[in-house]
């Protein structure tokens, strides 16, 4: 929770604040003479000036908008401030932590109402947190944690997508060599992923059913680096390899580049996010899962904090909150969403609900699962 000195309302003039405090000084034959004054500039002036000075804008800071998830991400964003009357703005940081703190600074100068923060390293972000606090500005960790108290943390439930993950491909091979492909070192999630994916596993590796031959992480989640990762894995280990546990779809793609240059296609892979090319290649047969996290719920859920916080709701009262025990011992308040895993069994569920259509889908498929099969 932000303990700065309250900013002033939206809805009230900070202009007309700093004439009402000179104005005190002044007699009151004075006052009285400046009402008829005061009205007509009022009148000229015109209700445009009042309403740029009411209207809530909510600053965003990408990590890297290259990544395809984050353009669905983004609409939804700005569809929720349009629908409650707000501004977006927005940076890019493409993937540099230096630029990303610069860009959170540039964002706090402009007075945004609210900030929206996808960490690219969620502890270089932390004194872009402390400059938004000091000018009371609320901060919103978006999707990725910020272990910051003073930061409210919105995302999917990230130990239950790596439980969901693990839980999929143990389906398909509940024995055998496992490779771990991590996300970014960088970013909580990362571990929080990891995590899941122990749980559910650690039963069948304490049988001696699986046995992990790899692990890495994915230095900023790019997919050429999980690429390079898996390639050298699979060098190590001669080939031998029956499982792959990728924390996203953008490494799962990486995952598949390097299988599929072996002849090793179709070997269970797991990922999240939703992604097109992904829920393609489960439909294809060369990824097993992806853990969809609609971020079009994501970012219409959050564009609603942000103005609400904005508004000076206590964050504690915001409809879905509970407190977080962060890794880092900080105690943030939060709003975790409930992911769904997608196979080649329920791939009709993306397509009824709009996230792909049926021609994306089943794009160079051809005897694949419902619905293209039909």
């Amino acid at each position: 929770m932000c303990h700065a000195p309250p900013r002033t309302p939206p809805g009230r003039s900070r202009r007309i604040d700093r004439a009402a405090g000179a104005g005190r000084h002044k007699g009151e034959n004075f006052m009285k003479r400046s009402v008829l004054l005061a009205t007509a500039m009022v009148a000229v002036a015109g209700s445009a000036a009042f309403a740029q000075d009411d209207q809530i804008t909510v600053g965003v800071s990408w990590s890297n908008f290259q990544e395809e998830r984050w353009k669905t991400d983004e609409a939804a964003i700005k569809a929720a401030l349009e629908a409650a009357g707000a501004e977006y703005v927005s940076t890019d940081a493409q993937s540099s932590p230096q630029k990303q703190l610069s860009d959170i600074e540039s964002l706090v100068s402009q007075g945004v109402d609210a900030l929206l923060i996808i960490a690219q390293d969620t502890q270089a972000v932390i004194p872009g947190v402390q400059e938004a606090a000091d000018a009371g500005i609320p901060v919103i960790a978006y999707d990725r944690l910020i272990e910051d108290p003073r930061a409210f943390y919105i995302t999917f439930d990230n130990v239950e997508v790596g439980r969901m993950q693990a839980r999929a491909i143990l389906e398909q091979a509940p024995e055998g060599n496992y490779v771990m492909i991590k996300g970014s070192p960088t970013d909580p999630n990362a571990d929080f992923l990891r995590g899941g994916q122990q749980e559910v596993l650690q039963e069948a590796i304490d049988a001696g059913k699986i046995t992990i031959v790899g692990e890495a992480y994915t230095d900023q989640w790019l997919p050429a680096n999980a690429q390079r990762n898996m390639e050298q894995i699979l060098t190590e280990a001669n080939n031998e390899v029956d499982a792959v546990v990728a924390s996203n779809d953008g490494t799962a793609g990486g995952v598949v580049a390097a299988l599929t240059a072996q002849g090793m296609e179709g070997i269970p892979v797991s990922g999240q996010d939703g992604d097109k090319a992904a829920l393609n290649r489960i439909a294809a047969g060369t990824q097993t899962v992806s853990v969809w996290k609609d971020a079009r719920e994501l970012g219409k859920r959050s564009a609603e904090v942000a103005v609400q916080l904005a508004g000076g709701t206590d964050p504690t009262q915001i409809e879905g909150v509970q407190q977080f025990q962060t890794p880092g011992g900080n105690t943030v308040n939060a709003i975790f969403l409930a992911p769904v895993p997608i196979t080649k069994d329920n791939l009709n569920v993306v397509v009824d609900a709009g996230w792909i259509s049926k021609e994306e889908l089943c794009q160079g498929v051809t005897a694949g699962p419902a619905p293209c099969d039909q």
